[in-house]
């Protein structure tokens, strides 16, 4: 019968082969990558390097890809990732390039790259955004990746034109949402279309879009005899946009049963408008 103390020993003695089996299986797979793929990080990297400088894009993100495979732990797979993700994206692989992309903000956050990352992952969904009849799934996380990019990394060369493409979704978002507004105003759904119109109203003040939104806001809540909310609504559109031909309409809409606009401040939408500061405009309207 085996004592206690030489049942423990057979047991470490276990541990120590299966520990000395498992370490010479990860040289094994070493060896068999290397002998597979000679080329060091290093090389495969510059050879990646070159096809991006070149235009080879497709090809540079696949020798990316070979390099985060095959050399999982160099310094130089973390790069490659991230430009795995870049060369896709120029080489008009979306799906390839939102996926690298991803991959490389969850495995390596706050790194030197992150902001690369983020950059290809909201502009494949914004090459991706459709017409404001269509689903914005799209826009939507485009619209979120750009605050991201804006938020952490305020710096960076990719975060130049962030403030334009962030204005860009905003206006298609809020596009969608008059093209719904509009059917259900002319379908008599008016519950339904203010719900719109105060989407636009309060969630994307600065697009094109909103002096319309207050309009038919004023509209739609005179149709539902909300008269105080329908002043309300003309008044906010007078204050912020006092030479606006949607303005025009509302007072003359106002006019025609004897009201005039009136804001109050204990509205809705007087607490969302107030403090608002809306872009100055070019002479161009820029």
């Amino acid at each position: 019968m085996l004592t206690a103390l030489t049942s423990r020993l057979l047991l470490i003695a276990g541990a120590l082969a299966t520990g000395v089996m498992l370490s010479g299986c990860a040289s094994t797979n070493e060896a068999a990558r290397a002998a597979l793929n000679p080329d060091t990080p290093e090389r495969q990297f510059a050879t990646g390097d070159a096809f991006l400088a070149k235009g080879r894009y497709e090809d540079a993100a696949k020798k990316f890809e070979d390099l985060d495979r095959d050399h999982p732990y160099s310094p130089e797979a973390r790069r490659a990732l991230a430009l795995s993700a870049y060369a896709y994206y120029r080489a008009g692989k979306i799906p390839e390039a939102i996926t690298n992309g991803q991959r490389y903000t969850s495995l390596h956050p706050g790194t030197k790259e992150a902001a690369l990352a983020h950059f290809v992952i909201a502009s494949s969904y914004f090459e991706e955004i459709r017409s404001p009849d269509r689903d914005q799934s799209s826009t939507r996380k485009a619209l979120a990746e750009f605050k991201i990019l804006k938020a952490r990394y305020p710096d960076s060369t990719y975060s130049k034109d962030v403030d334009n493409k962030i204005r860009i979704c905003e206006d298609s978002l809020a596009a969608s949402e008059m093209v719904v507004a509009r059917q259900q105003l002319l379908g008599k759904n008016y519950a339904g279309a203010i719900s719109r119109f105060k989407v636009v109203a309060s969630e994307y003040q600065t697009t094109a879009h909103v002096e319309e939104a207050l309009m038919r806001l004023t509209e739609a809540y005179m149709l539902l005899g909300i008269k105080n909310e329908a002043q309300n609504a003309a008044a906010v559109l007078g204050h912020n946009f006092p030479d606006s031909q949607w303005y025009k309409d509302a007072y003359a809409l106002l006019q025609s049963d004897g009201l005039a606009p009136r804001e109050q401040s204990d509205s809705w939408l007087s607490k969302t408008w107030k403090g608002v500061k809306l872009p100055k405009l070019s002479l161009n309207g820029q």
